[in-house]
């Protein structure tokens, strides 16, 4: 195991405490809850926020293209405080996933980007787990593309689309303008990353990423995605952790705070356990993208195949634990129960994940298997 720091750097504090403010005083779950009936408000504000005020559109894209030049443990503090805030921003899809990709090509692209001009999402279904998995697109001699790709996510909130064009030389990746798709929205768990089908009829586009980088540069962009979406995760149990403890400490029953029951005790000290660890597998896993480091590839399938499970887990917890409040529409434990449950399919399962970490390590397939 490579030598990774853990804990945030004075930089990395400052960066979380910005995005929390932010998000505390401008992402009440009361709004947050309003994706559900289709008001896109919040994530119009929000990103407009995100972008300018805090400059983080661009914060993966090296300041000599356009961007911040952050690094992967910055994105993974941006991301961390995004799950706590079930923030309904395409900071995952746009930011991350899709500026990967492009900064395998030269297209200026990646400098609006940066800018906060435009965002970015790829034609690819949220949970498509490797770049085998992809759609590709047609395209004609005259480079109109055409297709249909469903369940993406970011696509509403996109002005450009990334598609995968396969093409005598290879894998091309194609900009598009959204605006001539038709992005037909999807009803699903998870309102606050909605998912779209897209069909793209002899659209026009550019190539933004040549056949000799589009593979490698697709495979870069999902693998870094499931690294940092780990992230996210880890953001949600921590909410749901921190939040139903505070609430047995408050809510009293046969006399006495609820929170000093014994079996509630050992239940909570248990998905605290497992929050810290999923917190450690998550940072880890960004920090060997920031570090350059080859461990990169086991870090994200162990980072991916756990923090999944431990969100939805500790989503159930803060529901369970809060009684009938917390089946409420009103309490917003709801939103971290459907944010990690939708997030536990994307970019990967956690079976897929632990069947290539068995790739990886050399284990035996059937006993992976068996462990799930």
């Amino acid at each position: 195991m490579s030598d990774i720091l853990l804990l945030d750097t004075d930089v990395e504090t400052s960066l979380r405490s910005a995005v929390r403010d932010l998000l505390t005083t401008r992402c009440d779950p009361s709004a947050v809850v309003r994706a559900y009936e289709g008001d896109r408000t919040l994530t119009r504000m929000l990103w407009k926020s995100i972008a300018d005020e805090l400059g983080l559109a661009g914060l993966l894209i090296p300041e000599d293209r356009g961007g911040a030049g952050g690094t992967a443990r910055d994105a993974a503090v941006v991301l961390e405080e995004f799950g706590r805030f079930v923030a309904p921003v395409p900071f995952l899809t746009s930011s991350v996933i899709a500026a990967t990709v492009l900064l395998a090509g030269n297209s200026a692209l990646v400098g609006q980007l940066g800018d906060g001009e435009c965002s970015a999402a790829l034609l690819t279904p949220f949970s498509t787990a490797s770049v085998a998995q992809v759609p590709t697109l047609t395209a004609d001699a005259q480079g109109r593309v055409s297709g249909r790709v469903t369940s993406v996510a970011g696509a509403l909130d996109a002005d450009v689309l990334l598609a995968a064009v396969q093409t005598v030389n290879g894998t091309e990746v194609h900009a598009l303008a959204a605006a001539a798709a038709a992005i037909e929205p999807v009803v699903s768990l998870d309102m606050t990353r909605p998912v779209a089908d897209v069909i793209v009829d002899s659209v026009p586009g550019r190539v933004v990423v040549a056949a000799e980088s589009g593979w490698a540069a697709l495979q870069s962009g999902l693998t870094i995605g499931a690294a940092l979406l780990a992230s996210e995760q880890a953001g949600v149990a921590a909410w749901c952790l921190e939040t139903t403890v505070e609430y047995l400490k408050l809510r009293r029953q046969f006399g006495r705070v609820v929170g000093g029951f014994q079996a509630l005790k050992h239940r909570l000290a248990d998905l605290y356990v497992e929050v810290e660890s999923a917190s450690a597998a998550a940072r880890y896993a960004a920090g060997t993208f920031a570090a350059g480091d080859p461990d990169s590839v086991i870090a994200t399938a162990v980072a991916a195949s756990y923090c999944s499970d431990i969100a939805v887990r500790a989503a159930e917890e803060a529901i369970q634990l809060h009684g009938g409040i917390g089946m409420t529409w009103e309490h917003p434990a709801h939103l971290y129960l459907k944010r990690a449950k939708a997030d536990q399919i994307g970019l990967g399962s956690p079976g897929h994940h632990r069947g290539l970490l068995a790739d990886l390590v050399g284990l035996p397939v059937e006993k992976a298997e068996s462990a799930q």
